[in-house]
């Protein structure tokens, strides 16, 4: 989304925290993952180095360079002609769990709920733990500002299970009486912020940033009337965005509201725009990007059924019957029953993810509540300590899976994994896989095909968090914008950090001071389904590098707030890209999908137990939630705990 101005006016040479440093010292994240001679026990691992913090990293998080090269190796089929037989370790656990994100934590509590004095290895490949529910830290003019660099919030389109609200409880966390006391949503109101559009010129053929969009999910108010008749659009377009939003017009008479929803579940939101409810074309570009922050592609990818059950406009006339429909998709059928509690940590689920280490290894995360671990600073050097009833080995990708012994009854599990650049392996009485299904099948080549079949369908979508470092959000205050949607952004939407008040944390409140901004990309190509988007989308951010995106950024919220005075090269003081390649687990999408019989579908086979091993993760549950996460997680003990 380039603004015409070279790299210099950009601020691409200016020296921001744009790279990878930690404690004030370059850090070879290579080496995190893929050339650092060391082995599990060597003292002088970076993880254990008192000081190594990985959340403060800028520069290329989430799917970091040195996590995921010999994972590729391994799939291509060319990792084990080049290594060596490895080192087995002296090391022996009564169970072994491969991801160190929710899943694997969770798993790791329940274990030890049945057997406390078990002797637990999780082993995962990043250089942190959370899995996608990382935590961006950043210290701005001496004050702690947090962003979630993946999953953002406690929130599920059905009520939390007794097993996943009895951890949350566990925990020491009140979803609804946390919302009711820490949410500062007020903070942007009472300085008269809304939502606003900008209209991208190559789209809509001049740049315009417009305010006062109503925007039910930011929670804005406002007329759509005022709003479209500020827009860069004809007339024609303008009405037809009106009528779309609070016209209620039955654009399918004489059919049933079964016959309707059964209708609108064969085809797109976009098809239903343009060939059902017929507005401008420039229409379909306003709303085309509307899907993509919840499936991760476009309204021609997504059910028109499902953005009913969204609450997505254009059905008010449709007298659709309450509820959710055959043919509907986990999200919409549920968040249309009335979904879950909400509630958002500043770090977003990391917070969790921080509270379950907490439970594991006490000495690692100082405090004793959810509101004082906000701000704790985890002591990663205790994380890996012999003596450690739980050991959390980070930079540790699993190459291997394997049941010893018969495998009609195996008498244990080999784990293989990469650290540095050596083959280690340890033993243990049994495994659970909560990393990353799709990779299942390359770790563990003795499962039966129809399993790994199934395992392989599983496509995740890509996408992309940015935290932005603003030195003010004086800009913001003079547009009167708190959010941003941009439909022909690199990134589609971008806001204000979300104003949460927790234990010693404090929303910022001053727009001269420092703020964070969340920045959202989910790179998808419409007009392909919707898994090929997302193999698409996946292999353009794994070529893509981190100068790429801080152009497009720097060009995008110049462009877009210059009305406000703000200068990308002397605005933007910090960057943290956080890729995720293999992001939301895949839920049936009734365009693409087809309908499985009970416990045929590819997610349920594709979990299935194999001897010693059990697979958790959301892949398995098919829905990208933190409660399916821990919903799977216990299934996965469960079925070893049967044994």
């Amino acid at each position: 989304m380039s603004d015409g101005r070279d790299d210099k006016s950009l601020g691409m040479s200016r020296p921001i925290r744009r790279r990878d440093f930690l404690q004030g010292a370059a850090v070879a994240v290579g080496a995190l993952g893929a050339g650092l001679h060391a082995s599990a026990a060597d003292a002088d691992w970076p993880q254990d180095l008192v000081g190594y913090y990985p959340p403060t990293l800028t520069g290329m998080r989430g799917s970091h360079p040195g996590s995921f090269e010999n994972a590729h190796r391994l799939r291509d089929g060319d990792f084990w002609s080049d290594e060596g037989p490895g080192r087995t370790l002296d090391e022996t656990y009564d169970l072994i769990i491969v991801g160190g994100g929710i899943s694997g934590l969770s798993a790791a509590h329940f274990w030890r709920q049945s057997r406390p004095s078990a002797r637990i290895l999780i082993l995962d490949n990043h250089d942190d733990f959370g899995g996608h529910a990382k935590r961006n830290e950043f210290h701005l003019d001496g004050k702690l500002h947090l962003l979630n660099g993946g999953t953002l919030e406690i929130d599920s389109p059905r009520p939390y299970s007794a097993v996943a609200g009895g951890l949350i409880k566990t925990l020491g966390i009140d979803p609804v009486g946390l919302s009711r006391t820490c949410d500062q949503n007020e903070i942007y109101q009472n300085l008269n912020l809304g939502h606003g559009v900008f209209f991208d010129k190559e789209t809509f053929g001049t740049d315009a940033l417009v305010a006062g969009a109503p925007n039910r999910y930011a929670g804005t108010e406002g007329s759509w009337p005022d709003f479209v008749s500020r827009a860069p659009l004809p007339q024609a377009a303008r009405d037809d965005i009106v009528r779309i939003e609070t016209a209620k017009v039955d654009y399918m008479p004489g059919m049933t509201s079964a016959q309707k929803k059964d209708a609108l579940s064969r085809m797109s939101y976009r098809d239903y725009l343009g060939k059902v409810a017929k507005v401008h074309p420039l229409v379909l570009d306003f709303y085309q990007t509307h899907t993509q922050g919840e499936w991760g592609v476009g309204i021609d990818a997504v059910s028109a059924l499902d953005c009913w059950g969204f609450f997505m406009p254009g059905f008010q006339g449709l007298k659709l019957d309450p509820g959710p429909a055959p043919r509907m998709s986990y999200t919409p059928a549920g968040y249309c029953q009335g979904g879950s509690y909400v509630f958002h940590f500043p770090d977003g689920n990391a917070t969790i993810a921080r509270l379950l280490v907490r439970d594991l290894v006490p000495a690692a995360v100082p405090g004793s509540d959810c509101r004082d671990v906000v701000t704790a600073r985890v002591d990663y050097s205790q994380l890996d300590r012999a003596q450690n009833p739980v050991r959390i080995r980070l930079s540790s990708l699993v190459v291997g899976a394997k049941n010893l012994g018969d495998p009609a009854h195996p008498d244990g599990v080999q784990i293989a994994y990469v650290r540095g650049d050596r083959v280690l392996r340890v033993r243990g009485r049994a495994c659970v896989l909560a990393s990353w299904n799709m990779m299942i099948p390359y770790l563990c080549p003795e499962l039966p095909e129809a399993q790994k079949a199934a395992l392989h369908q599983i496509v995740k979508t890509p996408l992309v968090y940015t935290s932005v470092a603003l030195r003010n959000w004086t800009a913001f205050h003079k547009l009167g914008v708190a959010g941003v949607t941009a439909p022909g952004g690199y990134h589609t939407s971008f806001q204000l950090n979300w104003p949460v008040d927790i234990g010693g944390y404090s929303a910022e409140r001053d727009p001269e001071k420092p703020i964070l901004l969340h920045m959202t990309r989910t790179p998808c190509h419409p007009g392909l389904s919707e898994h090929e988007q997302n193999k698409a989308g996946r292999a353009e951010l794994l070529t893509t590098p981190f100068d790429t995106f801080e152009r497009e950024i720097r060009a995008q919220l110049g462009r877009t707030l210059q009305g406000g005075g703000f200068d990308p090269a002397r605005d933007i003081t910090a960057i943290t890209v956080n890729r995720w390649p293999h992001g939301y687990a895949p839920e049936w999408n009734p365009l693409w999908g087809q309908v499985y019989p009970p416990g045929q579908a590819p997610n349920e086979i594709g979990r299935q137990r194999f001897g010693l091993i059990a697979i958790a993760n959301s892949d398995a549950g098919a829905a990208a939630y933190t409660d399916c996460a821990i919903d799977q997680a216990h299934r996965a003990v469960g079925e070893l705990l049967a044994l």
